[in-house]
């Protein structure tokens, strides 16, 4: 059997990232931890496209438009949905992980999912850079898996 190496370089990847604004702070940690980490695994700072949407329920679709755009090598979900007193928080974590997981199989580009479900705000300000680089990491990783996959199919 082989086995495929970990390829974390992004010199010639496109990236799409869609940021919630909701709980904006966190997300603006992980966006900047983000676009760091991708700058140092070698992204272009021009082939990164980051835009931003209410919170995290709007995110999927704007993943399917650019998923469907063909620009993308892989998404980056950014955002975060801190628990509160109501079963929203239930809600919008399970919609939006669900959206993000039906569009990057529907689509077959890899979305890395950085929107954080977090018990309070001291969690996810722990968690958000940590998260924006991994988010980083895993589009890279994950873009570059799928291209030698597809070369080892012709």
């Amino acid at each position: 059997m082989n086995e495929n190496s970990i390829d974390l370089d992004g010199n010639d990847l496109s990236i799409g990232i869609v940021r919630g604004r909701f709980n904006e702070n966190i997300g603006l940690m992980m966006l900047d931890a983000c676009l760091t980490r991708l700058a140092e695994l070698g992204v272009s700072p021009s082939r990164v496209d980051s835009l931003s949407v209410p919170g995290a329920l709007e995110v999927p679709l704007v993943l399917q438009k650019l998923a469907a755009s063909g620009r993308y090598d892989a998404l980056i979900a950014l955002g975060a949905v801190i628990r509160g007193d109501t079963y929203h928080f239930e809600i919008v974590s399970n919609q939006s992980a669900a959206g993000i997981s039906s569009v990057a199989l529907q689509s077959g580009v890899p979305i890395a999912n950085g929107i954080l479900t977090t018990e309070n705000d001291e969690q996810a300000e722990v968690r958000a850079p940590i998260k924006g680089r991994d988010c980083a990491e895993v589009a890279v990783e994950m873009a570059n898996l799928l291209r030698a996959v597809a070369r080892s199919h012709r």
